[in-house]
């Protein structure tokens, strides 16, 4: 069995997974910033994690990079790591410890959903699994994510007299919504943010169907009535938003689910899209995993272990510190 306590360290090798401060070793999940942060000496990590950290912290983010390859195994001290597609953006990994037969499973943030835009989730079976539960609660069952974007494009065809503006979080969310908008039959330009251009760029090397993109600019900003915006949430309401004329607001996120944080931000618009399981993703995964034990982390960690406790399934809570709720 293998010894991992609340923050994610495994102690027979000395090494974290996503730690929220720099170590000398570190396990990444995927390249979001509450996961994947710079200046540890040692990074083992699928080469698109590796490849967008570098992209969005330097060549030198840590000292030493090791690429693990998909379903690839290593020895580190008798316990045999290997990564597994998590669906969750573009690189997103699964890790798997085994140490005298006995597997443990980390799901790291993940979706079972096909996404054109990150490579598909596999199922791993375990002894052990520590999921997360972003979106732990009953209340929290995704809608088809092609009617969400039908619902971005007929607001486009009767409002083209506005700039529809998308707030989607720029590693992973923005590339996906623009990934469906081509697969539903946009081919028209769609402009970005400049805080996009970059991992988009990535994403279109590395064969991810996004179509003809341009990066909003002084000269074009004044003139994207009818046209589809994508920018990080925080740009909607700052001054960069200022100057594009007649903004129709609006929001992808699962976290649309829920009305009042629409309200709140004073969206016109909700797209409820997720990269992360819903609860009917969660539950489903935990059942057919068939672990022992299941530790849940990373959001709502009550509702999902109660869900556990009615089907007579061992689980706890596992808190963990420095994680953002990015969707």
């Amino acid at each position: 069995m293998v010894t991992i306590n609340h923050n994610l360290h495994i102690s027979s090798i000395d090494a974290y997974i996503d730690p929220i401060k720099p170590v000398d070793k570190a396990i990444i999940t995927h390249a979001h910033a509450d996961h994947a942060k710079p200046y540890h000496k040692k990074v083992l990590a699928s080469e698109d994690t590796i490849n967008i950290m570098k992209l969005r912290y330097g060549d030198n983010c840590a000292e030493e990079f090791q690429i693990l390859k998909y379903g690839e195994k290593i020895n580190v001290n008798g316990i045999f790591i290997s990564l597994h597609p998590a669906g969750h953006i573009l690189g997103s990994s699964q890790i798997l410890l085994e140490n005298k037969g006995y597997k443990t499973l980390i799901t790291g943030d993940y979706k079972t959903i096909k996404d054109q835009s990150s490579q598909e989730f596999c199922l791993v079976k375990s002894h052990s699994i520590i999921t997360e539960a972003t979106f732990g609660l009953p209340i929290f069952k995704h809608p088809n994510p092609n009617d969400e974007i039908k619902k971005l494009l007929l607001s486009l065809n009767f409002n083209n007299n506005q700039s529809h503006l998308v707030g989607c979080y720029s590693l992973g969310k923005a590339q996906r919504v623009i990934s469906l908008l081509r697969e539903n039959g946009y081919d028209e330009t769609i402009y970005i943010h400049g805080a996009c251009e970059k991992i988009c760029s990535y994403y279109l090397y590395k064969g991810v169907k996004l179509g003809n993109l341009k990066k909003v600019d002084k000269e074009n900003k004044k003139n994207l009535i009818g046209k589809i915006v994508i920018a990080p949430p925080s740009a909607l309401k700052d001054k960069w938003a200022r100057n594009i004329p007649q903004v129709k607001h609006c929001m992808a996120s699962g976290w649309m689910t829920v009305k009042q944080r629409a309200k709140q931000k004073l969206i016109e618009l909700p797209l409820i899209i997720s990269d992360h399981a819903d609860w009917n993703e969660l539950t489903s995964t935990i059942k057919a995993n068939c672990a022992e034990k299941v530790w849940i982390t990373h959001g709502r960690e009550e509702g999902l272990q109660h869900w556990c406790d009615l089907n007579k399934i061992n689980a706890k809570a596992l808190y963990l510190k420095g994680r953002d709720e990015e969707d």
